[in-house]
């Protein structure tokens, strides 16, 4: 399964967010933070069953970067 993550900087740390479960992590480098996501979105899956069916099922037809004044 493949996660669609948001990454972005805050201060020293770096937030990791996965955008269909809304999985929120952190670490101290991207690769930390990657670690840290799958994990935390496979501890989710885990106690959500019904997600995890779902997620199957969906597939991502792009993506779309819109800046913001």
């Amino acid at each position: 399964m493949k996660l669609q993550t948001l990454v972005w900087r805050e201060g020293k740390t770096y937030i990791i967010k996965e955008v269909v479960t809304g999985v929120t992590t952190q670490g101290k480098t991207i690769d930390e933070a990657m670690k840290n996501i799958k994990e935390a979105v496979s501890l989710y899956l885990t106690e959500m069953p019904k997600v995890r069916s779902e997620l199957k099922h969906m597939t991502t037809i792009g993506a779309v970067s819109v800046e913001v004044a």
